[in-house]
C-alpha cells in the first residue's frame, strides 16, 4: 500500500492538521477552536461465528484508532458489505447490534451508514473523535529513554487460524474474543494521565511493525525484550505447530529489513511478534519517571495487561533491536 499512496498525488488544505505523521492512526482536522476532530476508518471480515461477536470486535478495532491518537470516540458511520444469498437479514442485524452496542459502550453514536451487496462479509466503522491539541498522542513524539508499555496479549493473527482449524479449546477462545472486544479507553486515558505524548495501537502490521512506525515517526530507534511480551495462553504452542497465517510472515519478511534479533530469539517467538493483530491493545512510549503512573492508571482503569516490554533509544530511525529478554 506503501507504494500505491506513493504514486498518488498529495493533497491538503487550511482545515488538515499537518502536524499529523504519515504513520499516525487517524487524521485530525482543525475546527478554529479549542479542539479538533480525528477521522479514521476500518473494517474486518470474520474472524469468529458469533454475530454479535464479530460486530463488537470490528467496532472496537475501528474506534482503537481514534483512542490511539488520544481522542474520544463522539459519533461514527457503519459500513457493511455483506453476500445476500449467505447472511440472512436476522444475521445481519445481529452484527449491527453487536456494534452499535460496542460503540455505545465508547460513548459513540452510530449515526447512518452504508451498505453493499459483496461475495464477501465485512464490517467496520468510520469513527470521528475530539480531542485536545495540547493533551493527545502520536507516533511522533517518543523520546530517547522511553518505556514501552503494551496493554494487549499478542496472539490474535495465530488464533484466528486455531479457530478456522477448530483447534482452541473454549477457554482458550474466550481469552482471545474476551481481549479482541475490549475497548482501548482505559489505555488511552492512562497515557494522557500519566503524561504520554506518543502511542499507537497493534493490528495488522504486527507488534514489530507498529514499534518500527513508532520509531520512525519519532525519529529513533526501540529495544524489545521478546520474553516480556505478553501472549494468550495457547500462542507458543500453536506457532509450533505451524499455525501462522500468511500475513504474518509476510510482516516478518518486511520487518527484518529493520530489525536486529538476537540470535537466543527463535523463530517461533520473531513470527509471534510479527503476528497481525485485530482490534490489538496500545503501546505507550511513556518517560521512565512516569512509568510507575502509568502503571497504576491502568491498574485503575481496569487494564488487565499492562507490561514493560522495551523502551525507545537513540539510532537510526525505525530500527528495533530484539533480545530475548
Amino acid at each position: 500500500m506503501g507504494q500505491v499512496l506513493s504514486k498518488l498525488s498529495p493533497f491538503s488544505n487550511s482545515w488538515v492538521d499537518s502536524d499529523v505523521g504519515p504513520m499516525d492512526d487517524a487524521a485530525l482536522l482543525n475546527t478554529g477552536g479549542a479542539s479538533k476532530l480525528a477521522f479514521t476508518v476500518d473494517f474486518i471480515t470474520p474472524i469468529v461465528d458469533e454475530p454479535e461477536q464479530y460486530g463488537a470486535i470490528a467496532a472496537a478495532n475501528s474506534i482503537s484508532d481514534v483512542y490511539a491518537m488520544g481522542a474520544e470516540p463522539r459519533v461514527a458511520l457503519a459500513i457493511c458489505g455483506f453476500p445476500e444469498d449467505l447472511v440472512s437479514p436476522d444475521i445481519l442485524a445481529r452484527i449491527l447490534q453487536g456494534g452499535a452496542d460496542k460503540a455505545r459502550e465508547a460513548g459513540c453514536a452510530i449515526v447512518g451508514g452504508h451498505t453493499v451487496l459483496d461475495p464477501e462479509l465485512k464490517y467496520g466503522l468510520c469513527v470521528i473523535g475530539d480531542l485536545d491539541p495540547n493533551h493527545n498522542l502520536s507516533q511522533t513524539g517518543a523520546k530517547v529513554g522511553d518505556r514501552l508499555v503494551l496493554t494487549k496479549r499478542i496472539g490474535v493473527g495465530i488464533a484466528a487460524q486455531a479457530i478456522k482449524k477448530q483447534q482452541l479449546s473454549a477457554e482458550e477462545m474466550n481469552e482471545v474474543v474476551g481481549s479482541m472486544s475490549e475497548l482501548n479507553k482505559g489505555a488511552k486515558d492512562a497515557a494522557l494521565a500519566a503524561g504520554s505524548r506518543a502511542a499507537t495501537d497493534v493490528t495488522g502490521f504486527g507488534l514489530l511493525g507498529h514499534v518500527h512506525n513508532l520509531a520512525l515517526g519519532s525519529g529513533l530507534s526501540a529495544r524489545i525484550e521478546a520474553a516480556k511480551v505478553p501472549t494468550f495462553a495457547a500462542t507458543q504452542r500453536l506457532a509450533a505447530e505451524g499455525l501462522v497465517p500468511g500475513g504474518s510472515k509476510a510482516n516478518l519478511r518486511y520487518v527484518e529489513a529493520t530489525t536486529t534479533f538476537e540470535d537466543a530469539v527463535s523463530q517461533d517467538d520473531r513470527l509471534i511478534l510479527a503476528d497481525a493483530q485485530t482490534s490489538g491493545g496500545l503501546v505507550i512510549a511513556v518517560a521512565p519517571e512516569n512509568e510507575a503512573l502509568l502503571l497504576e492508571q491502568l491498574e485503575a482503569n481496569g487494564v488487565d495487561v499492562r507490561e514493560t516490554i522495551g523502551e525507545i533509544v537513540d539510532g537510526p530511525a525505525g530500527h528495533i533491536q530484539v533480545t530475548a529478554g
